[in-house]
């Protein structure tokens, strides 16, 4: 018998938009969404550039730094909430820290922790697929 509802997806299988401009923090989360594996597509620096691979790239989810070399990376929310992909906003402020109307959107606090992250991408993961049903 044949479902109209598409399997679950494995980490592997699931493309993570990383939205970060400081090289080092950048490769800590590469090497965290590795080793739990999830396919990393960036990591991007700039608020264009990510807005545009927001729009268009194939995403499952989105990491977002706050600031981007002195820009806010809202524009980036925005494209992806207009296209469903959840997203968390890593940040050292907290919820504290998001302006309207993100403040309910999930926050990944800094420094990283690699179960920190896990979990986050657990509830982004499972909201997509409760979603879906």
């Amino acid at each position: 018998m044949s479902s109209s509802v598409p399997p679950p997806r494995t980490a592997t299988s699931w493309r993570v938009l990383l939205v970060e401009d400081e090289s080092m923090v950048a490769m800590l989360l590469e090497d965290i969404l590795a080793e739990l594996g999830y396919e990393i597509v960036g990591p991007v620096a700039w608020v264009d550039k990510a807005v545009a691979m927001a729009r268009g790239d194939a995403l499952d989810a989105a990491i977002l730094d706050v600031n981007l070399n002195g820009q806010e990376v809202y524009p980036v929310a925005e494209a992806l909430a207009a296209r469903g992909i959840p997203f968390v906003f890593a940040t050292g402020y907290g919820h504290g820290g998001l302006r309207p109307p993100y403040g309910d959107r999930p926050t990944l606090p800094k420094p990283f922790r690699l179960r920190d992250v896990q979990a986050v991408l657990a509830r982004l993961r499972h909201e997509a697929e409760a979603g879906r049903r």
